[in-house]
């Protein structure tokens, strides 16, 4: 019988297989599968991120996909709170949340105790002492600052405002300086969790970087991209994506088409290079030859959860 973890991750860079192994595990476990790729929470922006089809979930229960519109932000700490949301529905209904994606920071910022000074934040709060700048001026704010947190009054300027107030809301909100507030976070696990990887060899990798990314085309990443830059949806987070600011380039006339299409290869490349760098170096993970395709692996992983020590 396995002695299955609160909460398990599938990650690996771009085109390793992790969306087939997700569903398949998922279906041998009772598992639910939460989005770990910091861009398919936009809608709209479905063949760039190769998100997920319904097809290919196959009856499993996928969360946080197409929860914001192009325009929308979305930060590392928003998506903290929500998925520890989701892993807390998941367990409710007796299944087991599964990870699936290649942002490494997201998915360490769910499993470890990250804390983000964004969190502390509160409008009323910043707008009252906003007023008490126009009001007394920038000393004796300054001063405030010095007798809470000298360390980082050495650090800001008492005109550089912004930073002023800042300091001084995260101090109100939290009851701490900046630096304690940050001190010694994401070291640990709030889950008793197991982190899959899937690797390929590197030359392997770049070949079916450049199959996915001539397989987009066809399926009319080009046609995706125009739509986006023909509602206005411009200069904003989700379509610095790659993909996306590539075919801008080609729309506003600065690269030909092959251009772009070159360019979306050689920057996934790079990007995958960074992924596997975060993986190996920030988490613990138990890695699988993505060449050995879902089924196997997926019996592989059942086999080595038996062990799981929780």
């Amino acid at each position: 019988m396995m002695n299955l973890p609160d909460v398990l991750a599938i990650v690996g860079p771009t085109a390793s297989g992790k969306t087939a192994l997700s569903v398949e595990l998922a279906k041998k476990i009772g598992g639910e599968v939460i989005n770990g790729d910091a861009l398919q929470v936009y809608k709209g922006l479905d063949i760039g991120t190769a998100k997920i089809t319904s097809e290919e979930m196959d009856g499993i229960p996928h969360h946080m996909f197409d929860i914001k519109e192009p325009t929308d932000s979305f930060s590392v700490a928003e998506y903290q709170t929500e998925v520890r949301r989701w892993i807390k529905d998941i367990q409710q209904r007796g299944k087991i949340p599964i990870i699936v994606g290649g942002s490494g920071l997201y998915v360490q910022a769910v499993l470890y105790d990250f804390r983000f000074t964004e969190e502390a934040s509160d409008p009323e709060v910043r707008d009252r002492l906003e007023k008490e700048l126009l009001e007394k001026g920038p000393d004796p704010m300054y001063e405030q600052l010095l007798q809470k947190d000298p360390v980082a009054a050495e650090k800001i300027h008492p005109n550089n405002h912004r930073r002023l107030i800042r300091a001084l809301e995260i101090i109100e909100i939290t009851g701490e300086t900046k630096g304690s507030h940050e001190k010694d976070v994401g070291k640990s696990a709030l889950y008793s969790h197991q982190i899959i990887g899937l690797q390929v060899e590197r030359e392997l990798l770049y070949e079916r970087i450049g199959q996915r990314v001539d397989l987009m085309m066809e399926q009319g990443l080009l046609e995706e991209a125009k739509g986006l830059w023909e509602e206005g949806i411009r200069g904003v987070q989700s379509v610095q994506a790659i993909g996306y600011k590539e075919l801008y380039q080609y729309i506003e006339g600065v690269l030909s088409v092959d251009e772009a299409v070159e360019l979306i290869k050689k920057n996934t490349r790079n990007y995958a290079k960074r992924q596997m760098t975060y993986f190996r170096n920030k988490l613990d993970i138990t890695w699988f030859d993505a060449q050995l395709g879902a089924e196997v692996i997926t019996k592989s992983i059942l086999n080595k959860l038996k062990d799981f020590d929780r």
